[in-house]
């Protein structure tokens, strides 16, 4: 079993910033990710117009990727830890660019053919479960099918990403590299609604898929040229291969498999999976719903909606990096690992309180600077979130529990999403969405420190 530090060792001078290079690849790979995963979002309008696509029809096809992308996180992460980040992350590049290559072959597909199917579903109205018959455009099933691929191969980004930052940067360094590789996310969704509609414009919704699913496999071809382990890297100073390691906790050279279920025997776990579950299907909800948001509330068109989507993701995009460098910075001015992560939580966690009036802003400016904040803050929480995996967990488990945290919130957002779709077709208001998601980061902290008191202190199974 490996055994743990409670502090990170005093570390000198880096000697060097070959871990900065791996952090920008990790930054294009979420970008893209990113990238193929939103250009359904801002192509919402045009397609629910050519396709016949109703609000609800949409909320399944959101749905359908979320509960994917849950088994995808989830086993990714399993993956990972058995394939190794150099291996793994480009295999599931590769596949989901050609998951995301695949949504522009539904055009295939006929407008006026139909697909039926009759499932059990949550009732909101009668609060239990009840039969559902899902009828819909079979180009809507198709998408579905497209959207399913690209999440169950989009699942082991993250926690390959995660995995990555544990194994190249000391502990106090690794929040802001999270944050920092994690903006790509922002990256991506800032380039989205920008280039998308000019694709749109010029070559159709078909071409757009194409285009954006092929920029993945350029990325493929870096990684190799580029990345490999610390231990092995042929371009690593001697210098910062010392930093690295002096900053990391201390862990037998014996590689143990731990088996899943015996992740839940830690605390630090249940942790992380509820605070998953509470306040992780919120920034599912931002990338689906946030564009569809707006235009309805303001009346704007595609390319409209596009540049103000591009502004929230460009706030948002702040969050990622501040809240990991305060927490950085803190543990540098001699905070506890606990103090500086926690009180980085609870600062993003207030942040986000406001995003309740969202839907009351008088103007397009305002509602996107109101949720901009909460999706920045968001942001900076997950940084700090992943971050307590590395701080608390064996190195060998990060990945699989990093993906178990990413199954729970992504299983979660599936209901959301679906959820959400039935809201708008009956009410046609967000207002009881964003209430919703305005108090699960504080309650989720309140978790936290309930099931984790103290960060760092404890060595073995429980901590």
């Amino acid at each position: 079993m490996a055994h743990f530090a409670s502090t990170p060792e005093r570390s000198g001078s880096p000697g060097g910033n070959l871990r900065w290079v791996v952090c920008v690849l990790l930054f294009f790979s979420v970008a893209i990710n990113y990238l193929d995963r939103l250009v359904l979002a801002i192509l919402k309008q045009d397609l629910s117009r050519e396709l016949g696509w109703s609000d609800s029809d949409y909320g399944w096809i959101a749905a359908a990727f979320s509960f994917a992308y849950a088994f995808g996180y989830l086993i990714g992460g399993r993956l990972m830890d058995h394939w190794g980040v150099k291996r793994g992350l480009p295999i599931f590049v590769t596949l989901w660019s050609c998951a995301a290559v695949a949504h522009g072959a539904c055009a295939w597909i006929g407008v006026d053919e139909r697909f039926e199917a009759s499932f059990p579903w949550f009732s909101l109205t009668e609060l239990g479960i009840v039969t559902v018959t899902m009828s819909m455009p079979m180009t809507a099933a198709g998408f579905m099918l497209a959207r399913i691929a690209l999440g169950l191969t989009q699942g082991g980004n993250f926690p390959g990403a995660i995995k990555a930052v544990a194994e190249w940067y000391p502990v106090k360094e690794r929040a802001l590299a999270t944050g920092l590789f994690n903006a790509g996310t922002n990256a991506g969704a800032i380039l989205c609604p920008i280039g998308v509609p000019l694709l749109y414009a010029n070559f159709g919704w078909q071409a757009t898929f194409y285009v954006t699913g092929a920029t993945g496999f350029l990325w493929v071809v870096a990684w190799w040229f580029v990345y490999e382990t610390p231990e092995k890297h042929p371009r690593l100073s001697a210098s910062e291969r010392a930093y690295i390691r002096s900053g990391q906790p201390a862990v037998e050279e014996t590689k143990v498999r731990v088996p899943w279920l015996s992740l839940l025997r830690y605390r630090a776990v249940w942790a992380y999976v509820i605070a998953s579950i509470l306040a992780g299907p919120a920034w599912g909800f931002y990338q689906f719903f946030v564009p569809d948001f707006l235009g309805k509330r303001f009346g704007m068109p595609t390319q409209e909606v596009g540049v103000w989507t591009a502004v929230f993701f460009a706030v948002a995009m702040i969050g990622g990096v501040l809240g990991g460098w305060l927490a950085g910075r803190l543990i540098g001015m001699g905070w506890s690992v606990n103090g500086a992560r926690k009180t980085a939580l609870l600062a993003c966690a207030l942040a986000v309180v406001p995003v309740f009036f969202a839907p009351f802003a008088g103007t397009v400016w305002l509602a996107v600077l109101i949720v901009g904040i909460a999706g920045s803050a968001h942001q900076g929480w997950s940084a700090n979130l992943f971050s307590i995996v590395s701080d608390t967990m064996p190195k060998e488990t990060i990945s699989s529990v990093v993906g178990l945290g990413g199954f729970v919130a992504y299983f979660t957002g599936g209901f959301v999403n679906g959820i959400t779709g039935e809201i708008l077709e009956r009410t046609g208001s967000y207002v009881s969405v964003f209430a919703y998601f305005s108090g699960m980061y504080v309650l989720s902290l309140l978790v936290i420190q309930i099931l984790v008191p103290r960060l760092g202190e404890r060595k073995g199974g429980t901590s």
